[in-house]
């Protein structure tokens, strides 16, 4: 990779390890489920009006809108909200990749080598020391939440591979649109009405910092950029650098935040980054030929429905379907 964008990789990583610390900050602004309805509503708005219309089907958008927006940020937000410490969810939510390699084992039959299956075993006893070391200090629910939001993520994972979306901002935006209503909704009806016009009455120039920092900074550009790279280097060249997200999260949680890390925390992190390295670069085995060659006809076949609207059936509007994926976009790994 050139110099530059090295530099640009370091940078997304650490304005997502940096955004653990602006959640924990928002958490005393807004309920959680608030906030997350707030993140994606900003973050939608108004680059909706400007990324074009979906290029893969709608199926895509809600399915990974309601895995990744709802499922998994509703719950990190409330497991941070029920006392899951910032510096700490940043490195349990890796274990999303293990999640990932499980599903798309099942799901998208890419069988594991024994590598990625070591680096599991690895990532899993990480996760282990994590919660042990947890429990004995916090509490076990907020801890729970973060592991089946790291669960949730590797669901929408799978979900984008399939999707293979050839344009990473415009999926990424159209899929904040799903969530909001969702969220707005679970936030009145669990956190009440009461609680949530408190916190927009009270809201303050911190909380609008707060927002427009996990929509547009972390969100828009962190994703924006992400795919950017992806797009011009192999995901093998990218992914890697994944793994610096726990390492400035946990750093600037204890420099702007004050949390402590325990020895017990570090081997947890050695254990689970390591794991995490290990099954995000193994590389799986591939497909028989007659699965690739199956998969691409239902890609093609999924694109020439896309394409071929008007002139068969002029009274029909065309569907926002993808074109045929590449295998560099199937590879890729988004999350």
């Amino acid at each position: 990779m050139r110099p530059v964008h090295t530099a640009l990789a370091v940078l997304v990583t650490a304005v997502w390890g940096f955004n653990f610390v602006v959640i924990q900050i928002g958490l005393g602004h807004f309920p959680p489920l608030l906030l997350s309805a707030l993140r994606f509503l900003v973050a939608a708005l108004p680059a909706v009006f400007f990324v074009g219309r979906p290029k893969v089907a709608w199926k895509w958008v809600v399915g990974v809108g309601v895995a990744l927006g709802i499922a998994k940020f509703g719950l990190l937000f409330t497991g941070m909200a029920a006392g899951m410490p910032a510096g700490l969810s940043s490195l349990v939510l890796q274990v999303q990749a293990v999640f990932t390699a499980v599903l798309a084992a099942v799901v998208l039959r890419e069988r594991p080598r024994p590598l990625r299956v070591l680096g599991m075993g690895v990532a899993l006893a990480g996760i282990a020391v994590a919660a042990v070391d947890e429990g004995a200090s916090g509490p076990v629910a907020g801890f729970t939440l973060v592991v089946a939001a790291a669960a949730c993520w590797g669901v929408s994972n799978v979900l984008t591979r399939k999707a293979a979306p050839p344009d990473a901002l415009n999926f990424m935006v159209w899929v904040c649109t799903v969530p909001v209503l969702p969220l707005i909704g679970l936030s009145l009806l669990l956190e009440g009405p009461d609680r949530d016009l408190a916190a927009l009455r009270a809201l303050d120039w911190s909380g609008v910092a707060v927002i427009g920092y996990v929509a547009w900074v972390s969100t828009v550009f962190g994703f924006g950029a992400w795919g950017y790279l992806l797009r011009r280097y192999p995901a093998s060249a990218v992914a890697p650098f994944s793994l610096l997200v726990p390492v400035f999260g946990m750093s600037s949680a204890a420099l702007v935040l004050g949390e402590g890390v325990s020895g017990a925390r570090w081997s947890a992190a050695v254990l689970l980054v390591g794991g995490v390295g290990l099954t995000s670069l193994a590389p799986a085995r591939s497909k028989s030929r007659r699965e690739e060659a199956r998969t691409e006809e239902a890609r093609t076949e999924e694109g020439r429905a896309a394409h071929a609207p008007t002139a068969r059936a002029p009274a029909a509007p065309a569907g926002p379907e993808a074109p045929p994926a590449t295998a560099a976009a199937g590879r890729a790994p988004l999350g």
